[in-house]
């Protein structure tokens, strides 16, 4: 009897130090790392972006929903070759566990092609999907499914590619690398559906999907800003939807999944100082944070992240921004572009143009001098990216000047290389199984590192 007693309080003392599982040896659940893993990357989400959506949606005492998850961590974003990554080597980072050279996508700074995180996922018997409010082709998403040493020039090879992976969903923009006039003659789409993938092209579409693989392309280039989608009449569908379309096709697997799902679009609000757009794309996002972690609790073998791929435009919650003006706003700068007549003589736009458009769809009254110093920007530029949106940037950066938002100025705008990028740490958030191991001050390749640790996947 003596003996037994002794061999209980020895057993006991084991679990307390961790040799064997609280539950009992031969449970080995949280030993083997999630059955799942849902990566979610506010592209271009700063802290700045996370305050100016907490405080436009919900007030000062508001909460997004991802910052009441239980496990937070800070994270550098540096790249190879600058201090300041752009979306393509920010996004290798956080696919493949190396630090490369901007602009390079899935490869290392010698050209490389290494191994994304959900290519071993792959490797290893489970379903992996990627989605995105941006194109499909476009760094981020690019960077879990393809390789190309360019992300500018290599958009027709990333498509190729990516149908070529094996990734068992793909939905965003991009639609046109994927038709005959970008791929020689060769019907991507067409091609996808032979290989078993359901296609939908639209909200509707997507809604009544069957399968075990979806493709989904639901705009020729960018999906359209949360902001404009009922002035275009849109049928494209929210990116809590696309999650939630992803997750169920995805989990119908026995073995697991990798899932990747970019808020695209808060960069580019970011990118224009738009700060109606950054509150817009972040609460978007938030929504489908909220869907994963509310099916990840529900199926207690997952682990979801929430990061980014770096910080865009310095944005700040200014105390003199005026909140409440800024809720009025009616459009994205980039609608507002659009609706502009150009005076194909002098090469600008007609001033009562710009002053209608201002009036209409921000509330703002310009002056003749204001309207004049808006198209002189446009016309003495020494901008070093996407000139197509430097319009857009423009009027976005002169109404939140107006409005008081904290972002950087245009001129530091247009010196970067990466379109105003910043340095700044960004915040990481983490529910699940394994969510634990992400806290403190990390680099962003640690994540797929750490990743692959609790999969107890052997990389690298």
């Amino acid at each position: 009897m003596k003996a037994k007693c002794i061999y209980i309080i020895v057993i006991f003392h084991l679990i307390v130090l961790g040799f064997f599982p609280a539950e009992g040896m031969a449970h080995q659940r949280n030993t083997k790392g999630p059955q799942n893993v849902i990566l979610m990357i506010g592209d271009g989400m700063g802290i700045g972006q996370i305050e100016i959506a907490r405080k436009l949606e919900y007030g000062k005492d508001g909460r997004l929903f991802l910052e009441s998850l239980p496990h937070t961590a800070l994270v550098h974003t540096e790249s190879v070759n600058n201090f300041v990554t752009d979306s393509a080597a920010g996004g290798t980072a956080l696919a493949i566990g190396k630090k490369t050279n901007n602009e390079m996508i899935g490869v290392t700074p010698d050209g490389k092609e290494a191994d994304s995180i959900l290519d071993l996922f792959k490797k290893k018997g489970k379903k992996a999907g990627v989605i995105s409010t941006n194109t499909v082709t476009d760094a981020t998403p690019a960077a879990f499914t393809a390789s190309v040493s360019n992300r500018w020039s290599g958009q027709e090879e990333i498509a190729l590619q990516q149908l070529e992976s094996g990734v068992d969903v793909l939905m965003g923009g991009g639609r046109a690398y994927f038709t005959p006039e970008k791929q020689s003659g060769r019907d991507l789409i067409k091609e996808a559906m032979q290989k078993g993938y359901a296609y939908a092209g639209n909200r509707e579409e997507l809604l009544k999907a069957k399968g075990s693989k979806l493709l989904g392309l639901f705009h020729d280039g960018y999906m359209n800003f949360k902001l404009d989608r009922h002035l275009l009449n849109s049928k494209e569908p929210s990116l809590k939807e696309m999650t939630e379309k992803a997750i169920d096709v995805l989990s119908k697997g026995e073995q697991g999944f990798f899932l990747m799902v970019e808020g695209a679009r808060i960069d580019h609000a970011s990118h224009a100082g738009d700060i109606t757009g950054i509150w817009k794309e972040t609460i978007e996002f938030d929504e489908a944070v909220k869907y994963a972690v509310e099916w990840a609790k529900k199926d207690k073998e997952s682990l979801v992240l929430i990061v980014a791929d770096h910080e865009t435009m310095g944005i700040s919650a200014s105390e003199p921004l005026d909140i409440q003006h800024l809720k009025e706003i009616k459009a994205s700068p980039q609608y507002m572009v659009s609706q502009l007549a150009r005076d194909e003589n002098r090469g600008t736009y007609r001033s009562e143009s710009v002053k209608d458009v201002l009036k209409k769809y921000a509330n703002i009254d310009l002056t003749g001098q204001e309207i004049e110093a808006f198209n002189g920007k446009l016309k003495n530029t020494d901008s070093q990216v996407y000139p197509q949106y430097l319009a857009a940037w423009e009027i976005g950066s002169l109404i939140a000047e107006k409005y008081h938002g904290g972002i950087l100025t245009n001129t530091v705008r247009s010196l970067s290389s990466t379109g105003g990028h910043t340095g700044n740490m960004i915040p990481l958030f983490a529910y699940g199984t394994g969510s634990e191991t992400f806290t403190g001050v990390l680099e962003n390749t640690d994540i797929p590192k750490k990743i692959a640790g609790l999969m107890n996947y052997s990389w690298h």
